[in-house]
C-alpha cells in the first residue's frame, strides 16, 4: 500500500511539474506563481492523505467520492498539459541533437526554450475536460436520458410485437445526495408506459442501508401489466470492503436481496419465468452476477433448465461479458440480452447514431448500446446512478426503452 501510495504520488509531483512549467510561461508575475504552487500543493498533499483514510470496512463514503472528483478535476487537466509539452520536448531535444552534432557552429543553446504558443495550447485543451469535469459533477450525473431502441427478431412470438421494455440499471443509490432529481428520474420511468420494468442490478455500492432513504422514492416506480423484475449485480454482494465476519457478510447480502422486494421487483436467482400474452409466452431468464473480473455467481444452465432453442428468451445479465463470453455462443440461442455495469465509465464522448467512444470500450467489447451477433443481442444500459466519480460527462444516466419488433428490419 505504502509503496503504490508512493509511486502514485510520483506520478503526480511529475505532472505537477510540467503543469508548472506551462503556467510559468505564460505568467510572469511572482505572487500569482506563488499561489499557484502554495494551492497546488494543498490539494496534492490533501489527496493524498485522503487516500490513505480510505477504510476498507466502510468502503466507498461521500468523502472517497469527492477526493476521486477532486483528483480528476485537478490531474486530468495537467495530464492534458503534460502530454503537449512531453510532446514538445522531444521536439527540443531532437533539434538540440541536430544542432549539436550536425552543425557544430550553431550559436543556439543545446536545448531550445520553451514556445510560449506551446504552453498556450496545452492550457487551452486543458481547459476541456476541466469544464467537462465540474459539469458533469453539478449536472450531468442528473441528466436523464430516455434512450429508445426497437430491435426485431423473426421469431418473436405474434402477440409480443410491438412489446415495450424499460429497463434501469445501476442504481448505486448510496452515490445519490437529490431526493429532487431522483423523483423526476422516478417520473421519466412511469412517463414510459412499458409493457414490463427491468432493473438489471447493482441497488446499492456495498450495503443495503445505503437505499434504506430511498425506497419510498423507488416504490413510486408504477406496476407494470406484465410484471417488475431484476438481477443482482457484482455491487449487490458487499464484496469489495472487509467485513467484521461472514454472518454480518451474510446478513448484508439477505438484506439487499430483500431491497428489491420491497420497492416492488421480482428478484430473479439464476432461475426464469413466463410472461404471457394471450396464447403466446416469452421465457424471462435472470441470472446471479457473472462478470470477467467480477463475482461469477451465474448459472445459465441452472436458469434455463427446460428452455429450449426454440423458446423466444429475454436474459437478464449484470455484466455485458457474460454475454461476450458464454451466451452468444449458447445453443439454447438466448435472442436478447439485457446488461449494465460499465457505466460507459461516466465519461466518453456520444453522437447518438454517428460517433461513440469512451475508455470503457477497451475494457468491454460491449459497453454501451445495442450490439448483435447472428442474431442474438445484447443491450448495455449506461446506468441510472453513478459510482467513484461524482459526475458523468458525455455518457448520461440512462432510462431504456426496448420495443420488440417481429419481422427483419430494413436495410
Amino acid at each position: 500500500m505504502i509503496l503504490r501510495l508512493f509511486l502514485f504520488g510520483v506520478v503526480l509531483f511529475v505532472i505537477e511539474l510540467y503543469a508548472f512549467q506551462a503556467v510559468k510561461t505564460l505568467v510572469k508575475l511572482k505572487w500569482v506563481l506563488i499561489s499557484y504552487q502554495v494551492i497546488s500543493l494543498l490539494l496534492f498533499i490533501f489527496i493524498l492523505y485522503s487516500f490513505t483514510q480510505f477504510d476498507r470496512s466502510v468502503g466507498q463514503t461521500k468523502q472517497t467520492m469527492f477526493t476521486m472528483g477532486l483528483l480528476l478535476l485537478v490531474y486530468v487537466p495537467k495530464i492534458v498539459v503534460t502530454v503537449i509539452l512531453l510532446g514538445e520536448d522531444v521536439f527540443r531535444l531532437s533539434a538540440g541533437a541536430i544542432n549539436y552534432f550536425i552543425d557544430n557552429n550553431s550559436k543556439e543553446t543545446f536545448l531550445p526554450s520553451r514556445r510560449k504558443f506551446v504552453s498556450q495550447i496545452g492550457l487551452g485543451l486543458a481547459a476541456v475536460p476541466f469544464m467537462s469535469l465540474i459539469y458533469g459533477i453539478f449536472e450531468g450525473k442528473y441528466n436523464f436520458k430516455v434512450i429508445k431502441q426497437a430491435i426485431y427478431f423473426p421469431d418473436l412470438p405474434d402477440a409480443f410485437d410491438g412489446f415495450t421494455i424499460t429497463q434501469i440499471s445501476d442504481v448505486h443509490s448510496g452515490s445519490f445526495d437529490n431526493p429532487e432529481k431522483i423523483s423526476h428520474a422516478i417520473d421519466l420511468v412511469n412517463e414510459q408506459n412499458s409493457d414490463l420494468i427491468l432493473f438489471t442490478g447493482d441497488i446499492v455500492n456495498t450495503h443495503a442501508k445505503e437505499m434504506h432513504p430511498w425506497i419510498e422514492t423507488f416504490n413510486k416506480i408504477k406496476e407494470h401489466k406484465y410484471g417488475k423484475y431484476s438481477v443482482l449485480g457484482n455491487h449487490d454482494y458487499g464484496e469489495y470492503v472487509t467485513w467484521p465476519s461472514q454472518s454480518a457478510k451474510d446478513k448484508n447480502f439477505e438484506d439487499i436481496k430483500s431491497l428489491y422486494g420491497q420497492i416492488g421487483f421480482t428478484l430473479l436467482l439464476n432461475e426464469h419465468t413466463f410472461i404471457e400474452k394471450g396464447e403466446d409466452k416469452i421465457a424471462l431468464v435472470g441470472v446471479e452476477n457473472w462478470g470477467r473480473n467480477f463475482k461469477q455467481a451465474g448459472d445459465l444452465n441452472k436458469a434455463s433448465q427446460h428452455l429450449v432453442k426454440e423458446d423466444f428468451k429475454i436474459l437478464m445479465s449484470h455484466d455485458p461479458s457474460h454475454w461476450d463470453e458464454v451466451v452468444q455462443h449458447d445453443e439454447k440461442h438466448y435472442q436478447l440480452t439485457l446488461s449494465g455495469h460499465t457505466h460507459g465509465m461516466q465519461f466518453g464522448i456520444e453522437i447518438p447514431g454517428y460517433f461513440k467512444w469512451s475508455l470503457a470500450q477497451y475494457v468491454y467489447k460491449q459497453w454501451a448500446g445495442l450490439y448483435e451477433n447472428l442474431g442474438r443481442f445484447v443491450y448495455v444500459n449506461r446506468g441510472f446512478g453513478f459510482h467513484a466519480y461524482p459526475g458523468r460527462v458525455g455518457i448520461m444516466p440512462e432510462i431504456t426503452v426496448i420495443q420488440l419488433i417481429k419481422g427483419e428490419k430494413l436495410a
